[in-house]
Parts: structure tokens; C-alpha cells; sequence
């Protein structure tokens, strides 16, 4: 690993894009710049400045999906993303910005004062969220019916979500390992998941725990 000094890496092939880029940053900030061209040279980027910020054109960089997205978030927890791109489905938008607080979204639609807004709140650390794709967001409601789950079980189910083992739980609620575990399992059950991450992901979802207590 390098030194602390915070880096822009722009992650986007095409010319015309990552010349814009370029110049709009030469305004706003004195960080580095670094160009790559695929994942591997992003990644290493990132192994010696763990906390830059990325702009990545996702519909046309080699990033498969949004699960290779999330794994590189989770990898480098203190990188800020911003996704840079002309076109994100609904879903993948909701399932990014439910996942990861450290991702942004911009669309190369966006007008300049909202690209140059987006750039400051990454390097500030903060996440930014186009206004075309805030409305896309909320002017859509998410149907989903929640899960049937007792009370007892949405309690255990926020304690799960905050990282709390079987034993600690059963030692907060007076309960044996037994009764908790027992709980556990028809949580699972009823969610139609089978980890502690997709009952996570779930529930914050479905409205069940607060994405802030998650995230502390």
C-alpha cells in the first residue's frame, strides 16, 4: 500500500466521456487522476489507494453484475463509488443503493452542476443520488409483502441484522440457545433465505429493521 493521499480513478472507456471527466475535475479538486481500462487495473488501484473515489461507467466496464459490484464495495470498504452511466435498470439501482452506502449514482445525462455536486459529496465521503434517478427510485413503490414473522421474531431478526450470534441473543432475551436457534430457523424459513447476509438484505428491504442502525 501506498500513502493516504485520496486519488480519482476514472474507470470509463469512452474518450469523449473521460476527457469531460478530466477537465470538470481539474476544476473542482487538486486530487491524482488514474485512467484504467478493466477491473484488474482498477483493482490495482485500489490495493495501493484504498480510499479513492471511482468513477465507473457500469454498463460498459467489465463489471458483470451487481454482485461483483457489491464484493468489490465490501472489499474496499473505504472506496466511494460513483456509478457513471447512461442507462440503470430500476432494480439494479434499488438493489445498489440498499446494499452499499458507499455507492452514487449519476447518469451522463445529468446536468453539470449535479456532476460536479456528486464529485465534491464522494470526496467529502457522502453519498450523492442524481435527481433522474431519485425520481426513478421513489416515483415507482417497491410491492413486496412482508414476511409473517411474531414479534419475538422481528426482534431477534434486528439483533441477527446487527451482528449479534445465537449465544449473545439467547443471553439478551433470558433464552436458551435452543429457543433462539429455533427462532433463527423459522426466520429463515419465512424470509425464503439461507444466511445471515440474505436475511439482512432482506429485511432492510421490506422496511423491517432501520437501514442507519445497520449501518453503524
Amino acid at each position: 500500500m501506498l500513502d493516504e493521499k485520496q486519488i480519482i480513478v476514472l474507470a470509463d472507456n469512452q474518450d469523449i466521456t473521460r476527457a469531460g471527466l478530466q477537465y470538470v475535475l481539474s476544476q473542482l479538486t487538486e486530487s491524482e487522476q488514474r485512467q484504467v481500462s478493466d477491473k484488474a487495473g482498477m483493482m490495482a488501484v485500489l490495493n495501493n489507494y484504498p480510499n479513492a473515489v471511482v468513477v465507473v461507467d457500469y454498463t460498459l466496464f467489465d463489471i458483470n453484475d451487481a454482485d461483483e459490484l457489491l464484493i468489490l464495495a465490501d472489499r474496499y470498504a473505504r472506496v466511494r463509488w460513483i456509478i457513471f452511466s447512461e442507462d440503470l435498470s430500476l432494480d439494479f439501482v434499488r438493489r445498489v443503493l440498499a446494499s452499499s452506502p458507499q455507492v452514487s449514482v449519476l447518469l451522463k445525462e445529468s446536468p453539470l452542476n449535479e456532476i460536479r455536486e456528486c464529485i465534491r459529496q464522494a470526496l467529502a465521503g457522502r453519498r450523492f443520488i442524481c435527481q433522474r434517478t431519485a425520481e426513478m427510485v421513489f416515483a415507482t413503490p417497491v410491492v413486496e409483502e412482508k414476511p409473517n414473522l411474531t414479534p419475538t421474531e422481528t426482534e431477534v431478526l434486528k439483533d441477527i441484522a446487527l451482528g449479534m450470534t445465537t449465544r449473545e441473543i439467547a443471553a439478551k432475551r433470558f433464552s436458551s440457545f435452543h429457543t433462539v436457534n429455533t427462532h433463527r430457523k423459522n426466520i429463515f424459513r419465512k424470509l425464503g433465505v439461507n444466511n445471515v447476509h440474505e436475511a439482512t438484505k432482506y429485511a432492510l428491504r421490506a422496511g423491517l429493521i432501520d437501514s442507519a442502525e445497520y449501518y453503524i
